[in-house]
């Protein structure tokens, strides 16, 4: 998802440095993972706008070797992907109670839940799902508010009860709702070298007034306890506001379900998708169905769509192919 401006400054950095203008300054390079699965977000953006910014269109892109799988990796089953969708009337209640998993009595000792995710494509639909878990936590839980303020407001025009109600992509909510045992994704790097980065999945254990006391739940770190503070955590997007919000909240959020291009790169046993709303960007869906392991263990909730006439279960797939093109 990395924009090719960021290539691009590593290209002329890495040539201004040794003063060889070739490509990196002739130094070899090798890029991970598949640039087209979900392209860079361009807020506000066209899909022209988004398909230019990513690396597909850099000048750099002749000069890139490109290695394929030897093997194709697809489901080969053929037609397979109508009957693979499933449509169930009762919408979101039932994905969590039904179709996807039940949460256990002893949910605090049970590590069931991190082989397990529910994706879904928007914030408002995450929070949804979130709500519905949390409360069925039948533990005392514990709330925490952010402290918001707009930078250089002399004037007061924006109050803060005006900024509390804020939902901000990127950014913990005001009013975060925890409960000890329930699972948490962190949404900044704090310390990466000890396996505090964007999008690593912790466990509650413990509260206090400006400390979470937390234990990574997976990757080569799970089991480590660790300490989350609160801090001080800005927008991304300058532009998004016409004042600089400036909220001080611990960098965390509910991970009951998480966006589809959060779950990227990851390896889902137990895959639920809900998708209350056809996908808006290029590769949402691909990415979402891959996450899982088997087709067996994935399931997905479409909310039944107008547009489609016919039988079977349908669904939009946004694909821009002017960025498959290899050439």
């Amino acid at each position: 998802m990395a924009k090719r401006h960021a290539l691009e400054a590593v290209d002329r950095t890495m040539k201004d440095i040794t003063g060889v203008m070739l490509p990196f300054g002739g130094k070899i390079m090798v890029l991970g993972g598949d640039f087209r699965q979900v392209l860079p977000v361009v807020r506000r953006g066209t899909r022209a706008q988004a398909v230019d910014s990513s690396i597909r269109m850099s000048p750099l892109w002749s000069s890139i070797i490109k290695l394929r799988l030897t093997i194709n990796m697809r489901v080969l089953t053929d037609p397979w992907f109508s009957d693979f969708l499933l449509r169930v009337g009762d919408g979101v209640e039932e994905t969590v109670h039904g179709n996807f998993i039940r949460i256990p009595d002893d949910m605090i000792s049970n590590r069931l839940y991190f082989s397990r995710a529910i994706l879904s494509t928007r914030n408002d639909s995450i929070d949804e799902i979130n709500d519905l878990f949390i409360g069925r936590f039948h533990i005392e839980e514990k709330i925490y508010y952010s402290f918001d303020e707009a930078e250089d407001d002399i004037n007061n025009l924006y109050p803060v009860e005006f900024l509390n109600t804020l939902s901000v992509s990127g950014l913990p909510p005001h009013y975060l709702r925890l409960k000890v045992g329930c699972p948490i994704i962190l949404l900044r790097n704090l310390d990466p070298s000890n396996g505090l980065c964007n999008g690593t999945r912790l466990t509650c254990k413990g509260f206090q007034q400006n400390v979470i006391d937390a234990e990574i739940a997976v990757g080569q770190h799970a089991g480590k306890r660790v300490f989350l503070p609160r801090i001080p955590l800005c927008p991304s997007e300058d532009d998004m506001f016409p004042f600089k919000l400036k909220r001080k909240q611990f960098p965390i959020r509910l991970c009951f379900t998480m966006t589809i291009n959060k779950a990227q790169g990851q390896t889902i046993p137990n895959v639920g998708i809900y998708l209350p709303e056809s996908v808006f960007s290029h590769g949402q869906l691909y990415v979402a169905l891959s996450r899982g392991v088997s087709r067996g263990n994935t399931k997905v909730l479409v909310i039944p769509d107008e547009q489609f006439n016919g039988s079977g279960v349908c669904t939009v797939n946004v694909v821009y192919k002017e960025v498959l093109h290899d050439q």
